[in-house]
């Protein structure tokens, strides 16, 4: 190898510094000099069009660079939304906890909230969707619960808050959905003989959700699983109870040990 003298060595590492310098720099970022105003209207903007990746990240980048202001929070909140409608739930439940323990005054609280809600929200809820090939007493219903103390706490909190009536519908929708659930679950366990387990599934709904129209067949099949059971007094208990409340009911006047009556049929 030749020897390299001082002034050529020197002039090496020049070359070697500049190279590497070239090497290691990437892509300018242009929003690194963009103002907190500008970077809102840019997030906006890339939410809008349904970038929803690019806006979490403008979104982020402005909650750092407006740290305190009413401006971060607001970042934080939009930034939960585009996290979600990315799929990215988990962070934006993540998000929304964060701002909901640090901001409790905030102004916008209402909103998170109700995002809260809507993330871990969902229209089928189990019950009204099509079932998986599992064993649906291994369904989890959490997120639905967990979606309606969000609601609640807004109701409660936030009695004229603009999202206050919708989040009441949505309430209503899940206690009826998660009945509904409990009630199927009871009689998935009617089906297959365990009656044990069909009466208490049964009676969980009735106590849980008494006001809900899946209380009806709920009383139905703890008057059916106790008759199987041979528990004559729960049996009677039960459909007393059912009678009285759904005096209309087409199981009402059924009598419980006649096994082929076609209202069983159904299931």
């Amino acid at each position: 190898m030749p020897w390299i003298g001082l002034p050529g060595l020197r002039a090496a590492l020049v070359t070697a510094t500049v190279l590497l310098a070239a090497c290691g720099s990437g892509p300018k970022d242009e929003s690194s000099n963009w103002s907190p105003e500008k970077l809102y209207s840019e997030a906006k903007d890339e939410a809008s069009a349904g970038a929803y990746d690019r806006a979490a990240k403008l979104y982020e980048r402005l909650e750092g660079r407006a740290a305190g202001t009413p401006l971060a929070q607001q970042a934080q909140i939009e930034r939960a939304y585009v996290l979600w409608r990315s799929n990215e739930k988990a962070e934006a439940l993540s998000v929304l906890e964060r701002f909901i323990k640090l901001n409790p005054s905030s102004p916008g609280l209402d909103y998170a909230l109700y995002l809260q809600g809507l993330v871990n929200f969902n229209d089928n809820l189990g019950i009204l969707g099509k079932f998986a090939a599992q064993d649906l007493s291994e369904r989890d219903q959490q997120a639905a619960r967990d979606s309606y103390q969000s609601f609640k706490q807004l109701v409660d909190q936030f009695p004229r808050s603009i999202y206050a009536e919708d989040a009441q519908v949505r309430m209503n929708y899940i206690v009826n959905s998660l009945a509904a659930y409990e009630v199927h679950v009871a009689r998935y366990y009617f089906r297959r003989g365990a009656y044990v387990a069909a009466a208490s599934r049964a009676q969980q709904a009735v106590q849980e959700f008494q006001h809900s129209p899946a209380a009806e067949e709920a009383l139905a099949i703890m008057s059916r699983s106790y008759d199987r059971l041979g528990l004559v007094e729960l049996r009677d208990d039960a459909r007393r109870v059912l009678e009285a409340n759904f005096p209309q009911s087409r199981f009402a006047g059924e009598s419980g040990n006649a096994p082929d009556k076609a209202w069983w049929k159904i299931w």
